[in-house]
């Protein structure tokens, strides 16, 4: 087994938005196979679909109501095929969005299950009586505001819902509904998919007591929409039998050849580092993980140290995927400005700076261009909490507007039609053509710094020894086969100056001067330093 996924560099295509080929303003299947040299021109190893099965799209697919066919938006599961077929002709491969802790509530076993408390499926979805004063079973609290329960009449029971309350949790304690799962699983990888990227993974499983959860002892609420963070989430997710689950999927991956699993955990800070490392200790469990730790807006040395340190202390035999942006989050350049010499800059530092990482890589559509976050209006949304919140909550359809190819043609190339959201003049001035025409871009320094990532064995395989500098500077060393390479970011505006003590040579992309013993960094500054000895670092 030749586990490629160890030092990937995996590409998050968000179908929707990706590459229009029918002209009906939303991207598509044979959109996305025109389109995957760009991607395998890149660099990258493999891409992950967000979710392109059989939905209502009340909250963009994820709200499954079929989960073994495509969705006519999408294509057909000849165009799945195809893709697939490309995609393994270029090299990369292919892993699928799969959302198993809940459904759509149009997914015939939701249709079913809400018939009766007797039923064949009656035990399929998390169903509760209310309380004696009709109130809900318990006080967990959707994501998406309100409570995590909705009232049904016609079983005279709520169900749990984690998101919208179109978006109902099945009973994972129910052994047929896991059975029925895993079969669906089964159909993709009979098809030829290389893994899966697992979305809410430790949602899966909630208490049988039905316990309120406590009130949180040290996060305040940091979401309008979301008050999951003014309790201690110890009932409703993150159960232990989570793992026992994730042991008969990763059994399932294991009857083929070279199948990869990345599981989404659902929380931020340093919990989220030891859920991963929970999720991916040994080798009977997810092959990696990422959570929402260097998603959010905490951009600091200490911050990105312990989240790299966290998961090395928590799980040895663990294996991590770190990304900066996806579709749940605000662009990372627009997410850390006042960090910023310059929106380039910033996308520079941050791509220096993942690159070094020790574990999987992960890339967000759009960010090799070093794309922004889209400024939107109230009448050209779609997501559900930016149009139940706004304008507290601008959503997540910022990070989500369409790629860019061709800055000249009409939606920057993206589409012939009316795009489903906008296509706005900052972000057709990163199209990809311009790109690619001009040396000093964006996208070649990304080209350059992940070919250079994958020539170095320190940087691909190599363990992590971090060198102690004062904020705003992080630093550490990545050693293999020989190989000792010192990676050293500011993570200021300002200037900062270090000394070194040992002899070493600057390599790679490198935006620091260095004479004699003085590595000078500017603002949002960077080095790879190749060294045979033991490299000490000390601030001038």
């Amino acid at each position: 087994m030749c586990e490629w996924w160890r030092d990937a560099v995996v590409y998050q295509i968000y179908p929707r938005s990706f590459q229009d080929d029918n002209g009906d303003g939303i991207g598509d299947l044979k959109g996305i196979t025109r389109r995957l040299a760009h991607v395998a021109a890149l660099g990258a190893d493999c891409i992950w679909l967000s979710p392109i099965f059989t939905s209502p799209q009340k909250d963009m697919g994820y709200d499954v109501s079929d989960y073994t066919d495509i969705d006519p938006l999408f294509g057909t599961l000849a165009d799945f095929d195809a893709l697939i077929a490309r995609a393994h002709e270029l090299g990369l491969k292919v892993i699928t969005d799969q959302v198993l802790s809940h459904t759509s509530d149009q997914h015939p076993w939701f249709k079913q299950s809400r018939i009766s408390r007797d039923n064949e499926k009656a035990t399929w979805y998390v169903w509760a009586d209310p309380l004696p004063d009709g109130s809900p079973p318990t006080n967990w609290h959707s994501h998406f505001g309100g409570p995590a329960w909705e009232f049904d009449p016609q079983r005279g029971q709520y169900y749990l819902h984690n998101f919208l309350a179109a978006q109902p949790d099945l009973n994972f304690h129910n052994p047929d509904v896991v059975d029925a799962i895993l079969e669906t699983c089964k159909f993709w990888l009979d098809r030829g998919l290389d893994g899966f990227r697992l979305d809410t993974v430790n949602y899966y499983f909630h208490d049988t007591q039905l316990r309120s959860n406590p009130p949180a002892q040290t996060r305040p609420q940091v979401m309008a929409t979301d008050l999951y963070g003014m309790q201690d989430n110890i009932y409703n997710k993150t159960r232990p039998e989570n793992i026992v689950f994730l042991e008969k999927l990763r059994a399932l991956t294991d009857q083929y050849d070279d199948i990869m699993m990345v599981g989404e955990v659902g929380e931020m800070g340093r919990k989220s580092i030891q859920i991963m490392g929970d999720y991916t200790a040994g080798s009977s469990r997810l092959h990696m993980a990422y959570s929402f730790a260097m998603l959010g807006p905490d951009f600091s040395a200490d911050h990105f140290r312990s989240c790299i340190s966290g998961f090395q202390e928590g799980a040895p035999d663990g294996h991590p995927k770190w990304s900066f942006s996806n579709h749940d989050v605000p662009r990372h350049v627009t997410r850390w400005a006042e960090y910023a010499v310059c929106d380039d800059d910033m996308a520079r530092l941050a791509c220096a700076m993942l690159m070094s990482f020790e574990g999987t890589i992960g890339i967000y559509q759009g960010e090799e261009l070093g794309q922004t976050e889209t400024e939107l209006t109230y009448d050209e949304l779609t997501d559900p909490p930016a149009l139940r919140f706004w304008p507290a909550i601008k959503g997540r359809d910022g990070c989500r507007t369409p790629i860019v190819w061709e800055a000249d043609l009409p939606n920057a190339g993206f589409s012939s039609g009316t795009p489903w959201l906008p296509v706005k003049d900052p972000q057709a001035s990163r199209a990809v053509d311009l790109q690619e025409s001009a040396d000093d871009s964006i996208l070649h320094f990304y080209k350059n710094v992940i070919a250079f990532r994958k020539a170095q064995a320190a940087l691909r395989h190599g363990a992590t020894a971090f060198i102690d500098l004062p904020e705003p500077l992080l630093a550490f060393r990545r050693h293999a086969d020989g190989q000792q390479i010192s990676c050293v970011f500011n993570l200021s505006k300002d200037t900062h100056v270090v000394c070194l003590n040992g002899e070493a040579q600057p390599i790679g992309p490198c935006n620091a001067g260095l004479d004699g013993d003085r590595l000078t960094l500017p603002g949002n500054g960077f080095a790879y330093l190749s060294h045979d000895q033991v490299l000490t670092l000390a601030v001038a």
